[in-house]
Parts: C-alpha cells; sequence; structure tokens
C-alpha cells in the first residue's frame, strides 16, 4: 500500500464515519431520553433512501400508508384511552384532529406529487416528510406504554420492531435494490484524492447537521428540556417537562436523521430493504465508543468505524464486517473496568 492508496481508503472512511456518526448520534439522544437502545434505527436509513427511489419512478412509496396506518392506531388507542378515562368527545376529537392532520397531509401531498416527478430537491424533502413522523408514531406505539421498563425489556421491544419494519419494508420496496441518483457530479481533484460532489455534500450535510443539533440543545427551550429529561427523568417530570414529549420529539430527531443518512449514502451505494440494519449497527458501535453518553466521543467513535470499514476492505474484504463488529469486544471491556458498576436507576 502506497501513500495515493492510503490517501484514497482515508477518504472513503471518513466518508462512511460521517453517516456512521450522525446515526451514532442519533442512537445516544434516543438512549439518553428514553433508555431505548434503538435497534431499528437502521430501518428509518433504509426507509429514506427507498422512498425516494420510488419516488423517483413515479410511484408512491408504501411508507405513506404505513405512516397512515400508524396514526389511524394511534388515534384508536388514545380514544380508547381517553374513553376510559371519561374524557370528554371534544377533546377526543381534538387529540384525533392533531394527530392525523400531518400524516393525511403528507398523504395527500404524496399521492398528486408524486406521479409529477418533481426535481430531486423536492422530492427529498418530501421523503424526509414521510419517514420523520414514523419515528414518534413508532414510539407511541411501541415504546410509551413500556416507558417505565427495564432497559433489557426495552431492547426486547427494540428487537421486535426491528423485523416488523424490516419485513414492512420488503412488502414495501420488494427485494431488488435501488441507487439513487447523486445529488451533485461534479469532480475535483486533490493530488491522488479525486472528491466527489456527493462527497462534499456528505460533509456538509453532516457538519450542517451536528451544528443545528448543537444549537438546538443549546439556544432552544426543546433542546434543553431534553437536556434534562436526559440528564434526569424525575426530576425533569418534578419539573413539568413531559417525558412523553421529550420521547415523541427525540425518536422524531432520530427518525429524521436516519432519513437524511439514507438519502445521502442512497447514491453510493445499492439500497436494500434490508440494508439499513448493518449501516445502523456500525452507528451504533460508534455510540459505544461514547458509552451511549457522550456525543463527541460518539462522533470519534463513528469516524473510527468508517476509517476501519475502509482499510478492512482493502486488506480483506471478505471479513470487513466481521473487523468492524469485533472492536466493539475490546471497547465494553474497557468500559466494564473503567466504569464503576451499578444497579439501573428505577
Amino acid at each position: 500500500m502506497d501513500f495515493s492508496i492510503a490517501s484514497i481508503l482515508l477518504l472513503d472512511g471518513v466518508t462512511n464515519g460521517a453517516i456512521y456518526g450522525l446515526l451514532a448520534l442519533a442512537t445516544v439522544l434516543v438512549f439518553a431520553v428514553t433508555r431505548v437502545i434503538f435497534i431499528p434505527q437502521g430501518e428509518f436509513v433504509a426507509y429514506g433512501a427507498l422512498s425516494l427511489a420510488m419516488l423517483q419512478l413515479g410511484q408512491v412509496p408504501g411508507t405513506v400508508w404505513l405512516l397512515l396506518g400508524l396514526a389511524l392506531v394511534a388515534v384508536a388507542l388514545d380514544a380508547w384511552a381517553g374513553l376510559r378515562q371519561g374524557r370528554p368527545a371534544a377533546a377526543l376529537l381534538r387529540d384525533a384532529a392533531r394527530t392525523l392532520a400531518l400524516p393525511v397531509a403528507v398523504t395527500l401531498l404524496t399521492l398528486w406529487a408524486a406521479p409529477l416527478k418533481l426535481p430531486l430537491v423536492l422530492q427529498c424533502l418530501l421523503a424526509l416528510a414521510i419517514v420523520t413522523p414514523l419515528g414518534p408514531l413508532v414510539y407511541r406505539l411501541a415504546y410509551q406504554p413500556l416507558a417505565d421498563a427495564s432497559v433489557l425489556v426495552l431492547l426486547i421491544v427494540s428487537v421486535g420492531v426491528h423485523f416488523a419494519l424490516t419485513g414492512l419494508g420488503l412488502v414495501f420496496f420488494g427485494a431488488e435494490g435501488f441507487r439513487n441518483p447523486s445529488f451533485w457530479d461534479a469532480r475535483y481533484s486533490l493530488g491522488p484524492l479525486t472528491l466527489s460532489g456527493q462527497t462534499i455534500i456528505i460533509f456538509l450535510a453532516a457538519i450542517g447537521l451536528i451544528v443545528a443539533l448543537f444549537l438546538f440543545f443549546e439556544r432552544t427551550l426543546r433542546g434543553k428540556a431534553l437536556r434534562a429529561t436526559a440528564v434526569n427523568r424525575l426530576g425533569a417530570r418534578l419539573m413539568g417537562i413531559s417525558a412523553t414529549g421529550a420521547g415523541r420529539l427525540s425518536f422524531a430527531l432520530a427518525a429524521f436523521i436516519g432519513a437524511l443518512s439514507g438519502l445521502l449514502i442512497g447514491p453510493a451505494t445499492t439500497m436494500f430493504y434490508d440494508s439499513g440494519f448493518l449501516i445502523g449497527l456500525k452507528g451504533f458501535v460508534g455510540a459505544i465508543f461514547g458509552g451511549l453518553a457522550s456525543y463527541p466521543a460518539a462522533a470519534l467513535g463513528a469516524l473510527f468505524v468508517g476509517v476501519l470499514e475502509s482499510y478492512g476492505s482493502f486488506w480483506a474484504s471478505a471479513f470487513k464486517e466481521v473487523i468492524v463488529f469485533t472492536v466493539i469486544l475490546p471497547v465494553l471491556l474497557w468500559r466494564s473496568f473503567s466504569d464503576p458498576h451499578h444497579d439501573e436507576e428505577e
């Protein structure tokens, strides 16, 4: 291996690591706020990329019907709970309208826009609008009833949600793969490196999203509420912060980050209905470097995972996944010895 090959592999690894870094940040955010190890994070990656692929073909993606169906189920469950509590009908109708407003609007917009084959940027925005609301609905149906359960129970639920979303992805998109068009076809030569426009967009989007998340957590009331919930859930409740609202918001951000990551990685690789699992799992490995608590350490860990995968694919392409996932073992062992063990917070 000479310097030029090493530089190319490093650039490829950092590019993939930027995507994994976004997913690692989403994983840390969800776990910090809700104690959920969100295994289905990768499914939002696949849903974002494949929803855009369906829009490119002029077809209505099946994720639209999933969004509408989950909203209807959530309305039915909320109405049943409200009737048992004796809430007035007007309040139940108001809550139902609030829950259905966005899914119905997105569904109607998609039915109108899909056959028109709008420009790529508008299709990306529509794909984000379809996938992002799935996050709060998944939290409402799968995790909210078990919000006070142990981390192990929530992990088991995550595994079930992962299998359900993967199976639905097969139903919606089929077994064939799709590759989306690049957002920017320009290429720039920097010595032995060839920097593509898509790579530049990935870097800019990752940096922009990280800055936006920093400003959100530091400058906005909702962001500070999420931070408070992550630090101390009971204390946040006593201060009037809704744990349910914080959970839904964290899942919405995770779904948005996952869908955006799918849009960014879609032009670089062929996406299948189950491709998101491995991508999300590599983001999870990066999050482990931060102990599922530190955002900077998770981002740096994800960059390391991307670089390790790139060099591993060069030296032993058949074992690159094994190399990446094996590195989690010494990290867990080191954290087991360095961090004091304590019982789970009740």
